[in-house]
């Protein structure tokens, strides 16, 4: 691809063409990664206005539609996203689908000015920006297990190029990319949340909230254990929400279901479909439960709670550590223990009283660290630097792929 920068700066300079950039997503729904794709979208229209920003989504849903709203035109086409329902899927089409797919790929990254890949599943895109990575950017927001593990660690290494990792625990999941640019940005939050006061007090209820995808990951039955061994006096004072639903079967929802009523918890717990915008589940609550079993990247739920002033216990695993402050805005309790789940439940059930500090330091946080104002910042500081460099180097002929 020698020439290729110069080439597009002499066509800019003409006049004949905007500068683009293609940002591709995994995602068609509304959750935490595909907001955060949102938000990441608004920053890079905002720093490039004049650009064009090139969207290509796996199929139609929520998040195309939500794009569309914000002025954008979403492009639906068939990537290869790595998903283990679909995997079987993937590998009995690939000899006819794959090369298509990889063809699609080149022909985009060898338009594009810049690419931005989110995130590192989507394997054809990944695997072709090995030809153009000094103008490719991955962010990188999985913590995967076993034989994904070993696959995305190789297909970036294979990519060389530039990396957005979204915590520090997701950066050391991927050790072994001497040579390529790296960076930590927080997931930035696109709030505008009004921090109502928490309505718990001893007398009272307590409103506990946990919310996303209803998976093995997230930890549902972790949160029903702990409920379960509370005593029966304690699990009158609770009211409690789980919102969320599973992907592309209703089989997880079920067996939740059943749990709960297994459980005797009919009475306090309220199973309630996923909602694209989850602010008046916040609102509703005084705390917020994300008590995931396997590691999650970040934890959007946590900072979401935390900027509607809703302190958030969270499992000590994966880059959920790094969402909270333990005993100031939050706290953190292992990964897998019911039991000590129970007991920080029943010790803010005994005193409610420093909920309101709780939630104030949380804001704080929020805005020093997670606001989509400080993400937009880091984030297209990123790529301001990536299309510097390469337009410092075209006169040196040297090629941008």
């Amino acid at each position: 691809m020698a020439g290729d920068q110069r080439r597009v700066g002499d066509r800019r300079a003409q006049g004949r063409w905007a500068m683009r950039i293609s940002c591709i997503h995994q995602g068609y729904e509304l959750y935490g990664s595909d907001r955060s794709f949102i938000e990441s979208l608004r920053a890079i229209r905002s720093a490039f206005p004049h650009a064009e920003i090139e969207i290509v989504l796996p199929r139609e849903g929520p998040l195309a539609e939500a794009l569309r709203k914000e002025g954008f035109a979403p492009a639906i086409e068939p990537l290869w996203v790595l998903r283990r329902h679909s995997l079987p899927q993937l590998i009995a089409t690939a000899a006819i689908d794959l090369p298509r797919a990889l063809w699609r790929a080149l022909k985009r990254l060898r338009a594009a000015d810049l690419v931005y890949i989110n995130t590192a599943v989507v394997f054809d895109h990944t695997l072709v920006a090995r030809l153009f990575k000094a103008k490719t950017i991955i962010h990188v927001h999985e913590i995967p297990e076993g034989g994904a593990l070993k696959v995305l660690r190789a297909l970036l290494r294979w990519s060389g190029a530039e990396i957005i990792f979204n915590s520090q625990a997701t950066k050391r999941t991927y050790p072994g990319l001497a040579g390529q640019r790296s960076h930590v940005i927080y997931n930035g939050v696109a709030l505008a949340a009004d921090t109502q006061p928490v309505k718990a007090t001893a007398e009272g209820p307590l409103h506990l909230l946990m919310l996303g995808r209803i998976n093995r990951i997230k930890g549902q039955e972790v949160l029903l254990d702990a409920l379960a061994l509370l005593p029966p006096m304690l699990r009158a004072r609770l009211s409690v929400r789980i919102v969320g639903s599973a992907f592309e079967t209703r089989a997880p929802e079920i067996e939740l279901e059943r749990r709960i009523t297994a459980a005797g918890l009919d009475s306090v717990v309220r199973l309630l479909p996923f909602v694209p915008d989850p602010a008046e589940h916040y609102r509703w609550a005084d705390i917020v439960a994300v008590p995931s079993r396997l590691p999650e990247s970040l934890g959007r739920v946590a900072i979401e709670a935390q900027a509607y002033g809703r302190p958030p216990i969270v499992s000590d695993i994966g880059g959920l550590g790094e969402t909270v402050e333990d005993g100031r805005t939050g706290w953190v309790v292992p990964p897998g223990d019911p039991a000590a789940l129970a007991a920080r439940i029943e010790a803010i059930l005994a005193d409610p009283s420093p909920l309101p500090a709780f939630a104030e330091a949380g804001r704080t946080r929020f805005e020093r660290l997670f606001s989509q104002a400080t993400a937009a910042e880091a984030l297209t500081g990123v790529l301001s630097a990536n299309l510097a460099r390469r337009q410092a180097s075209a006169p040196s002929r040297r090629s941008a792929a």
